[in-house]
């Protein structure tokens, strides 16, 4: 038990729904309606039984619009429904999206298979069909010889165009011999070869009055035909399986005459054959349509689109959010640019640099006044040192003093007494000029101080 989840009950009626729903789908079924009751609120509760079973259903107002019969207890009824759970009780019931009379649900539910197999087959095809001629001059028509269809192809024919000839093949239109005599019909034309266009068709009826022209037998002869086949079944609302096997189709049998015997022009007549297709197509287009939104509807059940909304509309808040702080930023920055740009200008401006460029330019004048006063000064100084230095060791100095210096002729100084002779003649410079001397003798200090020892 400890490793086990315990379920609520909700979660388990939650689950059991939807493995009902997402396994089982949509199912067609056929049973006798009982317990039946209209609610105030246009829904319809019911069950159906059989001999052995029963099963409660509902049945939404938006889909019971739509059902052509008046349903009541003890009534036998065809549905398409969905199978579904009713989760506040636990209950399993049918959610039912259409209902017919059992006998026309199922030759309804029939004439849709056999479209299908037909369809498959390529009886539909258009690329098959063969065109109407432009100038018809006799006209074949496969009906009932004593039905309303054939008083009004012969009265509509009578009236726009007399010229044209009528030639009826007679068959039943309606029971279980219907079906042969048609065939029969159509191919005898064929052999005989007679008409350039046949007219098939009868009067309204119900989908069972109109069946014979459902049959597979009927469809496979208007498709071998070597003549070009209009298809007339009933009024305008019905549609039978010849109707899409045909070279073309009318609403009516008295539209069919029109369409043979029209006086208009090649291109009305051009026109109504695409309105006719278009109809057609767009049957078809709706039907499909209709069964995607069905299969759209049920997945949104499914996938809980009030949660996904709710998370749409988070996001789009957070989102709306974003973009207000954004554009507020926006606002704030593009407002402070001028401001910022102006500071940037003036700071850039070409008279602030000019009077920075002045000023830089006086103090390097004055430093270098100040450094050629400066260095000035210091050579004096060192001009003074340096003559003061050299007064020190000129030997003018020395003689102002009170020496002399002494040279020979060749202006050499005498430094000892043997560099001179005797009576050579030298020049003694003192303080204030030159003496001119002979040497009478000169006397070694080495030889004195000899002597003396």
């Amino acid at each position: 038990m400890s490793q086990q989840h315990i379920l609520q009950v909700s979660e388990l009626t939650k689950k059991v729904r939807f493995i009902l729903e997402s396994e089982l789908n949509t199912v067609w079924l056929t049973g006798e309606i009982s317990n039946f009751i209209s609610a105030g609120s246009g829904h319809w509760y019911l069950s159906l039984k059989d001999s052995n079973s029963q099963v409660k259903c509902a049945m939404f107002k938006g889909n019971n619009r739509r059902v052509r019969i008046s349903p009541s207890n003890g009534q036998q009824v065809l549905v398409k429904a969905r199978v579904s759970l009713y989760e506040p009780r636990g209950d399993f019931q049918l959610i039912i999206e259409q209902m017919e009379d059992a006998g026309e649900g199922l030759l309804r539910q029939r004439f849709e298979q056999l479209k299908q197999k037909l369809n498959a087959l390529g009886m539909f095809s258009s690329a098959h069909k063969k065109d109407i001629p432009a100038h018809i001059r006799r006209v074949g028509v496969v009906t009932s010889p004593t039905g309303a269809a054939v008083k009004d192809i012969l009265s509509v024919l009578q009236r726009r165009n007399p010229s044209i000839e009528v030639i009826i093949y007679p068959a039943l239109v309606q029971g279980n011999l219907a079906q042969n005599d048609i065939c029969y019909a159509i191919n005898t034309a064929n052999a005989r070869n007679e008409c350039q266009v046949m007219i098939v068709g009868r009067g309204g009826g119900s989908l069972e009055d109109l069946w014979p022209f459902n049959e597979e037998s009927v469809v496979q002869a208007i498709y071998n035909s070597n003549i070009p086949i209009i298809s007339a079944v009933g009024h305008e609302i019905d549609t039978t399986l010849s109707d899409y096997a045909a070279d073309m189709r009318a609403a009516t049998p008295s539209a069919a005459a029109e369409l043979v015997s029209a006086d208009t022009s090649e291109l009305s007549n051009k026109v109504v054959l695409l309105k006719q297709r278009l109809v057609k197509q767009m049957s078809v287009k709706l039907v499909n349509q209709k069964q995607d939104i069905q299969h759209i509807d049920h997945r949104l059940t499914q996938v809980q689109p009030e949660h996904k909304l709710q998370l749409q509309q988070q996001r789009f808040d957070e989102l709306s959010m974003r973009l207000h702080n954004g554009m507020s930023r926006k606002l704030s920055h593009s407002t402070m640019q001028p401001e910022h740009l102006q500071q940037r200008l003036l700071q850039a401006s070409p008279l602030k640099s000019i009077l920075q460029d002045t000023q830089r330019l006086q103090d390097k004048q004055q430093r270098l006044q100040t450094a050629s006063i400066n260095l000035l000064q210091h050579k004096q100084d060192a001009f003074v040192h340096v003559i003061e230095q050299l007064q020190l060791v000129s030997p003018l100095a020395t003689i102002a003093r009170g020496y002399s210096i002494t040279r020979n002729n060749d202006n050499n100084v005498i430094r000892s007494v043997e560099q001179v002779k005797q009576g050579e003649e030298l020049i003694i410079q003192v303080e204030d000029g030159s003496i001119n001397a002979i040497v009478s003798s000169n006397k070694s200090r080495k030889i004195h101080e000899q002597k003396k020892a």
